[in-house]
């Protein structure tokens, strides 16, 4: 176990402190959060140097918003043919999947 001191302004530290973001756990939290980012920023730089080397054309804005409509229109066809508890229950795992990647800055 390694330990670390760190030096906050007064009112950063306080702060932090009220909101519970200095104890062991959350800063473990905070880290492993930001070594993630970190790690997933890496591999899409380097999947961005691939599709450069591989000559791929980027997409334009309509062409993004297509993609995304078909995805969606895939997904709503494939939670009507599930049995309606089923779907609502992925919807709210999908839901809370999403409040979790924006809770962790992703």
């Amino acid at each position: 176990m390694t330990t670390i001191q760190i030096d906050l302004p007064d009112a950063m530290a306080r702060a932090a402190r009220d909101a519970g973001l200095l104890t062991p756990q959350a800063l473990q939290r905070l880290l492993a959060d930001a070594l993630d980012r970190q790690q997933v920023a890496r591999e899409l730089l380097q999947l961005a140097d691939r599709v450069a080397a591989a000559g791929i054309a980027p997409m334009s804005m309509a062409e993004i918003n297509a993609e995304v409509k078909a995805a969606r229109a895939e997904h709503r066809a494939t939670l009507a043919q599930q049995p309606e508890s089923t779907a609502a229950l992925d919807e709210a795992q999908q839901a809370q999947a999403l409040r979790d990647q924006r809770a962790r800055g992703h």
